[in-house]
């Protein structure tokens, strides 16, 4: 409840309000007008905006105030911040850049400020970020290029950049958000405070984190520890170089990588080296559970399963031998040159029929707990139907499956949309594949 009035608030304040195009406060507006609720526009300089009337101050609002956002400069916002708290607002978030992460004097600014609302018991969202989303309530307090699209996976980020790129990108993505912040410099709420919201969070599956530096390492792999919801997080700074640019990005402080590193794998979380990788786990993770002790392979291109193979061993996961009593089962149905080994290779010109037989094979011996299919595109193949037929047998089975259709045409892609609209996560390599199925053996064995 204490942070009901940032994350849900029925009225909210833009201050620094602008029509003028291409500008962070009219981004903010546009993008809250999307959730219909009650705007006021702060700006001293237009009397009406928007076709509503403009106010000078908060404090010139009759109505209360649930959420104020500040998109002004730097020098102003110590002002506006006064005025936030003389209206009682019920929450702050300061856009605006120029604080700890530019110079001393901005640090001390932003010590002014975090001090006099920490006082007033106004929680502050912070500075120099690019603001918050919550779909799941149609809540976009941002300047991010639009909306996403609503889902299970929470990201919370020490860069605002990053969560433009991902929030743009994800358009074209069967993925989507119950929860986006912007950390910033983390004047009042912290790293902390957010990830406990998100592992508070209803509608969250897994949390993402981006990370650069940490104020208090020991209260953060503390709770870490606590949370009951999966964590994938990945680390910038890893380099004496990029620590340097830390300091001037967030203000925030770059430990040494490795120890930082192995305290994650202590706390759960299951640390990532790409933003593609994250996604890549937090996908499984968030659509499927169960066990990953040993795994099987179905495939229907010779090379595309050695590469898999590899890839497994790698993160430490086998591939056991097929017994004889599932050779049996899919003996028939299968190309007289297929492999009867595991990756299961049922040759280039398998068709629906033949993928569900050896699939259901497969999946069916007791020792295999998960199941990787490999679509090579041939002039035969069809990929809806092979998709249709591998969600059948996930529902059937309940096990963990993911699937690895590889090309990016018109039917493929149509079968990779319906494949995780069911749940089924897909992945263009077969290497992206590994990695999440470690993930969910390490979320099991926690």
């Amino acid at each position: 409840m204490k942070f009901e009035k940032i994350f849900n608030p029925k009225t909210v304040a833009v201050v620094g309000a602008t029509e003028r195009p291409s500008s962070v406060g009219r981004g903010l507006v546009e993008n809250l007008q999307e959730g219909k609720r009650d705007l006021f526009y702060i700006n001293p300089n237009r009397e009406e905006l928007f076709g509503e009337k403009s106010y000078s101050k908060v404090t010139d609002v009759s109505e209360e105030i649930d959420l104020a956002i500040i998109a002004v400069p730097k020098n102003i916002a110590p002002e506006v911040v006064d005025d936030c708290i003389e209206k009682q607002v019920g929450a702050v978030i300061i856009i605006s850049a120029g604080f700890a992460e530019a110079d001393e004097e901005g640090e001390k600014r932003q010590e002014e400020i975090s001090k006099k609302l920490e006082k007033a018991d106004i929680p502050l969202v912070g500075p120099n970020c690019l603001g918050i989303i919550r779909p799941p309530v149609n809540l976009n307090a941002s300047f991010a290029p639009g909306s996403p699209k609503e889902g299970t996976l929470s990201l919370i980020s020490q860069s605002g950049a990053l969560i433009d790129s991902i929030v743009d990108g994800s358009k074209n993505q069967n993925y989507g958000f119950s929860l986006i912040v912007s950390v910033g410099n983390a004047a009042g709420l912290s790293l902390v405070d957010y990830v406990r919201v998100a592992d508070e969070d209803p509608n969250t599956e897994v949390i993402m984190l981006y990370i650069e530096g940490i104020e208090d390492g020991r209260e953060f792999l503390r709770v870490l520890e606590e949370v009951k919801t999966p964590v994938v997080a990945i680390k910038g700074g890893k380099t004496e170089k990029s620590k340097k640019a830390i300091s001037s990005h967030t203000g925030s402080l770059a430990g040494r990588y490795e120890v930082f590193s192995a305290a994650l794998r202590q706390a759960g979380v299951f640390e990532v080296d790409s933003l593609e990788e994250m996604f890549d786990v937090a996908k499984l993770l968030a659509w499927q559970s169960g066990s990953v002790d040993e795994v099987g392979v179905v495939t229907n291109g010779g090379g595309a399963g050695v590469l898999l193979t590899d890839a497994l061993y790698n993160q430490n996961l086998t591939l056991p031998d097929l017994s004889e009593e599932t050779i049996r089962k899919i003996k028939e149905d299968m190309h007289p040159d297929y492999s009867k080994g595991n990756p299961l290779d049922i040759v280039g010109d398998a068709l629906p029929d033949r993928y569900e037989s050896a699939c259901r094979g497969v999946i069916s011996q007791e020792n295999i707990s998960a199941l990787v299919v490999i679509q090579t595109l041939q002039i035969m193949t069809d990929p809806l139907e092979n998709a249709k037929r591998i969600v059948k047998l996930k529902k059937e089975f309940k096990k963990p499956i993911a699937t690895v259709f590889m090309g990016a045409g018109k039917e493929t892609k149509e079968a990779i949309a319906y494949l995780e609209k069911n749940g089924i996560p897909n992945y263009s390599d077969p290497k992206r594949a590994a990695k999440p199925l470690q993930a969910l053996k390490q979320k099991q064995d926690e």
